[in-house]
């Protein structure tokens, strides 16, 4: 019985060692999108960092830190993006930044879901991302995508609370040029 403990053990270790350490590459983007006036808009954040570790293998094994300098939203409106910095939305001069932190991971079917926590303005939220990873010569791409409620967050607050203005639902997604990392 011994022996099989051992030989567990090792599988285990083994499986843990294969786990990567990635850096985040030229090319990654990390954007929203959502309704203003029934009309759809996009912007995207153009400062993030992450720290990455995946192993498709052992998904347990993974983790994703990312953090967003919100200051660095843009939207390509004027309007828009002279606004989101205020208090009523991302509030930048007490949170300038927001942070998803996974928990865990799991697999629905083929799809990988990374379960964590988003903090935005101070408020801490379960979000669930959709993961696709995609292994290549010297690293991997890596893209996920969520939908979130801006309102669950305090985002645009006040007189932009109205939904039928300001769509509720926010659709995240991010991709990831990913390199091995040294």
């Amino acid at each position: 019985m011994k022996p099989i403990v051992c030989l567990l053990a090792s599988c285990v270790l083994c499986s843990a060692a294969f786990a990567a350490d990635y850096q985040v590459e030229k090319g990654s983007t990390l954007g929203f999108s959502s309704t203003f006036q029934g009309e759809k808009f996009s912007g995207n954040f153009a400062r993030f960092e992450a720290r990455i570790r995946y192993d498709a293998a052992n998904i347990e094994a993974s983790k994703f830190d990312v953090s967003i300098d919100l200051a660095s939203a843009s939207t390509g409106d004027k309007d828009r993006d002279d606004t989101l910095p205020g208090s009523e939305f991302f509030n930048i001069a007490k949170f300038p930044n927001a942070r998803f932190v996974t928990r865990q991971f799991k697999r629905n079917g083929e799809q990988v879901i990374a379960e964590g926590t988003l903090t935005l303005k101070g408020i801490d939220k379960p979000v669930d991302l959709q993961v696709t990873f995609v292994p290549k010569e010297g690293g991997a791409t890596l893209d996920v995508s969520t939908v979130l409620k801006r309102l669950d967050f305090d985002v645009g607050s006040g007189e932009y609370a109205d939904t039928s203005t300001i769509g509720n639902e926010v659709e995240v997604k991010a991709h990831l040029e990913l390199g091995a990392k040294p």
